[in-house]
């Protein structure tokens, strides 16, 4: 019985493998420089394996950016509902985006360049779940700052997402225990700003 349930276990494990591979390898040479058989050798099987897993290339791009803009949501919903009050919440939702900020800089690179190498279907799917995280943070903002117009919060909060996701450029010199601070202090600061001068 442990036989017949060890296959899943590893094809889950397996497929988590083959998408980590690939987006450091689309992040350091870009979607079309990597080949099924570059993210094959990086996993340690073969090219055509891969596809025991994935149906090509696109597929595994858009399984990986579906994902992982899933689980931004997710973990916004997540942690904003226990959350006493708004800053609280703006807090809690910081310490998300700066953790995968810090932790996923190459599926920040591979989104920033390759989310036009997405099939049609699934990039809508992406961007729907995107629009939605934003919102998270525009209802949050709106609580803290009443008087400032929804458009200028979702205005601040995809500025707020530039600077936390320029960890791929900005995170070299200095530690991830290091860094946190300095992120959460500079988006506090501009979030504060844009509602001052709205």
């Amino acid at each position: 019985m442990t036989t017949a349930r060890t296959p899943t276990r590893n094809r889950g494990n397996r497929r988590g493998e083959i998408l980590a591979a690939a987006a450091t390898l689309f992040a350091a040479r870009g979607f079309h420089g990597v080949s099924i058989e570059d993210i094959g050798a990086a996993v340690g099987v073969s090219g055509p394996a891969l596809y025991r897993h994935f149906s090509g290339k696109e597929a595994l791009l858009a399984e990986m950016l579906l994902d992982v803009s899933s689980r931004l949501r997710e973990s916004a919903v997540a942690v904003v509902t226990p959350q006493p009050g708004p800053e609280e919440a703006l807090d809690a939702l910081l310490d998300v985006q700066i953790t995968f900020a810090l932790d996923q800089p190459a599926l920040i690179t591979v989104h920033d360049r390759e989310l036009g190498n997405v099939p049609e279907p699934q990039r809508r799917q992406i961007r729907r779940l995107q629009r939605l995280y934003v919102e998270e943070w525009v209802t949050v903002l709106a609580e803290l700052h009443p008087a400032c117009p929804p458009p200028r919060l979702r205005a601040a909060t995809h500025a707020v997402f530039g600077l936390l996701n320029s960890t791929p450029h900005s995170a070299g010199e200095l530690s991830p225990q290091a860094m946190r601070p300095l992120l959460h202090a500079m988006a506090r600061a501009a979030i504060a700003a844009s509602a001052a001068s709205g």
